[in-house]
């Protein structure tokens, strides 16, 4: 039976069948496809031709690929096409007006990102009547790995791979910031990978737009203490974009040297080993941390910066490597490198090329042989990310109403919808 199935009011809805991993080959994905055709009998009507089937023999069981706090992925089949996708589910959305607000603003990211390398929604799965309305789930592109999985991997990485995979996290992040979008939770397992080394930027749960004002307070629960900012170590109440510069510079760090480059077991122990590394810090370069921290770090040993303990990563770390990290990881934020300077830096001249000439869609080649390169290698968003719509949501029950219509604008009238089957077997397992 499949997870995904037809709408009681869609005639012609069709099911994202989801298998249970390990159950017997092809007789049984008959039986479940079989299950499923009493549901649906699609038409192809004169304006709109018949959509090839999955043959039965190459369907493969849906299975979860990946768990976090928001939520759970699992890969299945889109029957519509055959194509392999990622079906997030969003549980609890209606447990607080905090939870809903954050939901409603990831899925409305989704469906805002146009780029290469940040992950966007294909389709949203259609949504029960408002009173039985609690979870969402979304399809997105399914990429087979991501960078956390490949760092600790036996497989080797040359210099090309870790200049072709920063390009694209910056060249990704990049247009997050012209969104006006922080990230606040950039770390290997967050930056999904496909066979050809093409990286998508992910999990946009703790994402939101950038708060211009300075006075404002912006909380301090972000980013996985790994890749945490120094400045929100040191409970900085206001923050810009340069924190996802300074977890980019971690990452950069701990492709060179295959290893977590500030790994400890609490934020005290944390701040210790960037200091360790970078020196204590002046005191205009904590202007931003709060006074019990700044005394805290002041009471400390003087420490000296070594750097130079950067070269000892891995024979990857040249000259040109350890320049464009040392300006990533930089104290104080209003000195570290933006994202602009560090796509315009030398060591990533390869990167680009080797991306724009064969893995990017921006570019082609001709029936001749020949390239033709975009004119904007790294493009910006079109437009701000607006969320002046947050402010005008006061309860959950209002959240609820307006997220329940944005799904009903987002379904695409020129496909058959989807929506979950719960009598599924496998569907048990994924409602955990």
């Amino acid at each position: 039976m499949a997870v995904v199935g037809p709408s009681r009011h869609q005639r012609h809805s069709m099911s994202v069948s989801m298998m249970q991993g390990g159950g017997g080959g092809a007789q049984h994905q008959q039986a479940i496809l079989a299950a499923a055709q009493p549901f649906y009998h699609p038409q192809p009507s004169s304006h709109q031709p018949a959509t090839p089937a999955a043959h039965t023999q190459d369907v493969q069981p849906d299975r979860p690929i990946g768990y976090g706090a928001f939520g759970v992925v699992w890969a299945v089949t889109d029957p519509r096409d055959g194509r392999r996708v990622a079906l997030k589910k969003l549980p609890n959305v209606f447990h607080s007006l905090v939870s809903s607000k954050r939901v409603f603003r990831e899925l409305k990211m989704l469906c805002f990102f146009k780029h290469e390398n940040v992950l966007s929604a294909l389709d949203i799965l259609q949504p029960p009547h408002l009173d039985f309305f609690q979870e969402i789930y979304v399809i997105t592109e399914l990429l087979q790995s991501d960078l956390h999985k490949i760092i600790v991997s036996p497989q080797h990485l040359s210099a090309d791979h870790i200049k072709v995979f920063l390009y694209q996290i910056l060249r990704g992040l990049k247009y997050l910031s012209s969104a006006r979008i922080l990230h606040r939770d950039i770390k290997p397992g967050n930056l999904l990978v496909n066979s050809n080394c093409v990286l998508k930027i992910c999990d946009f749960g703790l994402a939101r737009v950038e708060e211009p004002d300075t006075m404002k307070h912006m909380t301090q629960e972000v980013v996985t203490q790994y890749y945490r900012a120094p400045e929100i170590l040191m409970g900085a109440r206001h923050y810009s974009s340069a924190v996802d510069v300074w977890s980019v510079g971690c990452i950069f760090g701990e492709l060179l040297g295959r290893r977590i480059l500030f790994q400890a077991q609490n934020p005290v122990q944390q701040l210790e080993l960037i200091t360790e590394l970078l020196g204590t810090p002046s005191l205009e370069d904590m202007r931003y941390a709060c006074d019990g921290a700044r005394s805290h770090m002041m009471r400390r040993p003087h420490k000296p910066p070594s750097l130079s303990a950067l070269y000892m990563l891995s024979s990857q770390a040249t000259h040109e490597a350890v320049h464009l990290l040392c300006q990533m990881l930089v104290f104080d934020p209003d000195k570290r490198i933006t994202v602009i300077d560090a796509l315009a830096h030398p060591y990533l001249d390869e990167g680009r090329l080797r991306y724009h000439s064969c893995m990017c869609k921006c570019c082609f080649t001709t029936r001749d042989g020949m390239r033709q390169y975009t004119n904007d290698f790294e493009p910006v968003a079109s437009s701000s990310f607006d969320d002046v719509w947050e402010r005008k949501l006061s309860s959950v029950q209002q959240v609820k109403e307006e997220m329940h219509k944005f799904i009903a604008e987002q379904l695409n009238t020129n496909r058959v919808p989807l929506c979950i089957n719960p009598q599924s077997a496998a569907f048990k397992s994924f409602a955990r």
